[in-house]
C-alpha cells in the first residue's frame, strides 16, 4: 500500500498539471468529437490525457492498476481482486470543453480497499485545484495561493426550511426536476456550474449547501468529491440515503446522489426521493 503522506502529494500534484497543460492545448485547437455507446461525447483530448496519465502513474506507481473512463472495460472479475488502484477521468466535463464554457477538469484518484482516500482535482483554464488525502485536509489552490478548507456547518432549520437551501446543479433545465424531490415551496436558489468535480469544489468550500445530481455519472466522476467532502465535513449518499460504492459492482455507474456541504443535517426532512 502506498503511504499516504505529503510526498504522495507531491508526486500526484504534477501529473495533474502537465495533464491541465495538455488539455489546454487542445483546448486552443480545433477538434473530433465523437458519440460513445452511452450516448455521451469524447474528444482526443479525452483519449490522449487518459493514454498520458495511465503512462505516468504506471511510469511511478509500477503495482498499482489504473481505471479511466476511456479505459474501463475491465472485468469485474479482474478489478474486484485490486486492494488499491487510481481511478482517473482526464477531462471531467467534456461537454462543457466542446461548448467552451472552461468549466472543466482533470481527475486523479486513490481508491484504497473500495473508499477514495487521496484526489486532485485540476481545473487548468480556470487555475483552480482542488486536492485532498484522507485524515490530511482538503485544500484549493487558486493562482499561487493555496489555503485550507474549514469544516463545513450549514444553518438550515429544517423545520422552518429557512433560510434559503443553495443547490448546484449541472444545467438550468435540471431545475424543475431538482425540485420535484424536495417539499412544496421549499426556498432554494440553484447555481449552475459545468463540471460534477467543480460542483463538488462548490460544496467542500461552502458556497453551495449541496448538489444533486438526477442522472448518468461514473465512479470516476465522485471519488474525487468523496475525498474533498470527507475532509470538509460533507457527505455523497443515494437516493437511499446510503453512501456511493466504488469498484463493488458490475456496473461503474452511479445511481443518482446528493452531495451536501454539511453531513449533520437531517437531509432526509429535505429530499423525499420517494
Amino acid at each position: 500500500m502506498l503511504p499516504l503522506n505529503e510526498h504522495l502529494l507531491n508526486q500526484v500534484l504534477p501529473i495533474a498539471y502537465q495533464a491541465g497543460d495538455h488539455l489546454k492545448r487542445f483546448y486552443q485547437q480545433h477538434i473530433d468529437v465523437q458519440i460513445k455507446q452511452d450516448n455521451t461525447p469524447v474528444t482526443e483530448a479525452d483519449l490522449f490525457v487518459s493514454q498520458f496519465l495511465i503512462e505516468k502513474l504506471t511510469a511511478l506507481f509500477p503495482q498499482i492498476p489504473v481505471l479511466s473512463e476511456e479505459n474501463c472495460d475491465i472485468p469485474f472479475e479482474e478489478r474486484k481482486t485490486w486492494k488499491e488502484y487510481w481511478l482517473i477521468d482526464p477531462l471531467d466535463g467534456t461537454q462543457q470543453f466542446i461548448n467552451r464554457t472552461d468549466q472543466f477538469s482533470v481527475l486523479i484518484t486513490l481508491v484504497r480497499n473500495n473508499k477514495p482516500v487521496l484526489s486532485v482535482i485540476h481545473a487548468p483554464i480556470l487555475s483552480l485545484t482542488y486536492y485532498a488525502m484522507e485524515d490530511f485536509g482538503a485544500f484549493k489552490k487558486q493562482g499561487g495561493q493555496v489555503k485550507k478548507l474549514a469544516k463545513n456547518t450549514i444553518d438550515v432549520n429544517c423545520t422552518s426550511c429557512s433560510p434559503t437551501l443553495r443547490i448546484a446543479v449541472g444545467a438550468t433545465m435540471s431545475q424543475q426536476k431538482v425540485r420535484s424531490i424536495l417539499p412544496k415551496d421549499f426556498p432554494c436558489e440553484f447555481v449552475v456550474m459545468g463540471s460534477s468535480s467543480l460542483k463538488s469544489g462548490l460544496v467542500a468550500e461552502g458556497m453551495v449547501d449541496c448538489y444533486v445530481r438526477l442522472g448518468q455519472t461514473g465512479e470516476w466522476d465522485t471519488a474525487g468529491a468523496d475525498v474533498l467532502l470527507g475532509e470538509t465535513n460533507g457527505k455523497i449518499f443515494d437516493p437511499q440515503f446510503a453512501p456511493l460504492t466504488y469498484n463493488q459492482r458490475e456496473t461503474l455507474i452511479n445511481p443518482d446522489f446528493v452531495m451536501v456541504a454539511d453531513k449533520s443535517i437531517n437531509w432526509k426532512f429535505i429530499f423525499r426521493f420517494n
